[in-house]
């Protein structure tokens, strides 16, 4: 079940050197590209392949591409490696590990978009990753895979390594262009969308680590390989990110429909000894919580969808027995509150507010009201604000309390009297 493609090598081999990664066939596909190639080619092959965005969305990457203007002024490709998500860890583990797939898989988008100076956008504690990517883009530009006359073709294509300054909200692209052009990390008003109207003014497009470092297989093997892997809508492999209360927390490249449970307990080997299955997240914390009855569920966009939650980015946090719902959620809730850029009121203040009102619940001063009370103001700061940051703090919250309401009120009913004045 576990297929590696991204994964290929990594633990085994020294992917960071560019020698190595050139013997497993590294850098073919962007000469291709250059050599025999045009753009359109490129960008065909990627349509053909119904490659989705392994970023979150999972919005198909062929038809954002598409959606640049054909206006003759200058086009950029900025990859997100800002990742931020809790329980997600994929992009980190490619940056350290194999970093010439990430540059060829940018310089290949970059070559189908006709871009001539591409960016990755690293975040700012990814210092270690940081190091070996700059490494890696000397490597190429040494080899001449990057730089003004690429293979001797003509061809441009430059490379610039961007670090964040560690906010949660540059994991969204448009406050990715503003951190990235030395303004403050907040989202933009849209539309214009940054396929119009990106960095520096510029037609731009936002793509995933991921999702750019399968485009050199997908040239190599063909975009009909790609596309018959997983269900039809969903096509493809995806790294998922497992952790929590699971035996063999880690990184696993699987076909998209895999179920939730192979994941659990063939990828990951199971909950811990003596425990029981209680709930799973099975896209970071922006995602509402899945439970028993959805282990067969497949991992995929639509069906994740279908079942309440969202596959985002790939990232599974899984829960036993053993799990106190309300500081989960007490912890999740001040992570976004304190993660909101505060430019939105209904995010900058309803997410301090829930993260109160639990933390008074977890002191022993809650009351009843205070369950009913955040679940209505988590659904009414839903869907106001410039970003998805502010929705995220309802999925998990709303979907524990209504099935682990009695820990919640458990918590109420330990809190001392509130005294009544006269």
């Amino acid at each position: 079940m576990i297929t590696p493609i991204l994964t290929k090598g990594i633990g085994e081999l020294n992917l960071r050197e560019i020698e190595v990664y050139e013997a497993q066939g590294g850098y073919a596909q962007l000469r291709r590209a250059v050599v025999e190639l045009t753009p359109k080619d490129v960008a065909d092959l990627c349509n053909g392949s119904n490659l989705r965005g392994r970023g979150g969305a999972g919005f198909p990457t062929g038809r954002k591409w598409s959606f640049l203007p054909n206006n003759g002024r200058p086009r950029y490709m900025v990859c997100n490696c800002d990742e931020a998500e809790p329980g997600t860890f994929k992009d980190h583990m490619l940056l350290e590990q194999t970093p010439h797939q990430i540059i060829e898989g940018i310089l290949i988008g970059a070559y189908a978009i006709g871009c001539e100076h591409a960016y990755i956008y690293i975040r700012g504690e990814f210092k270690r990753g940081y190091a070996i990517m700059r490494d890696a883009v000397a490597q190429a530009r040494a080899k001449g895979y990057l730089g003004e006359n690429v293979f001797g073709r003509g061809k441009r294509l430059e490379f610039t390594i961007h670090r964040g300054a560690g906010a949660y909200i540059c994991g969204e692209e448009t406050g990715l262009l503003n951190s990235l052009e030395g303004k403050r990390g907040e989202p933009r008003l849209k539309p214009p969308f940054p396929a119009v109207k990106g960095l520096y003014g510029e037609p731009t497009v936002v793509n995933n680590v991921e999702t750019l470092a399968y485009l050199p297989h997908i040239m190599r093997n063909g975009p009909e390989w790609f596309a018959k892997a997983g269900p039809e809508r969903s096509p493809g492999y995806k790294i998922v990110s497992i952790s929590g209360h699971v035996a063999k927390p880690g990184n696993y490249e699987v076909p998209m429909g895999t179920t939730i449970r192979q994941l659990i307990d063939d990828c990951a080997g199971g909950l811990r000894p003596g425990r029981s299955f209680m709930g799973v997240q099975p896209g970071g914390g922006s995602s509402a919580c899945l439970f028993e009855e959805h282990l067969d569920v497949p991992y995929d966009f639509e069906s994740v969808a279908k079942a309440g939650s969202m596959l985002g980015s790939g990232a599974m946090v899984v829960f036993d027995d053993t799990t106190d719902f309300v500081k989960a959620a007490h912890a999740l809730v001040r992570f976004y509150a304190h993660e909101s850029c505060g430019q939105c009121t209904p995010c900058r203040e309803g997410g301090h507010w829930i993260e109160k009102t639990l933390a008074r619940l977890l002191d022993g001063r809650g009351v009843d009201s205070d369950i009913d009370v955040m679940l209505s103001a988590a659904h009414q700061l839903t869907g106001l604000n410039l970003c998805a940051l502010g929705d995220s703090i309802e999925p998990f919250l709303a979907s524990v309390i209504k099935r682990f309401e009695p820990q919640f009120r458990a918590y109420v009913k330990r809190s001392a009297p509130i005294p009544v004045v006269a």
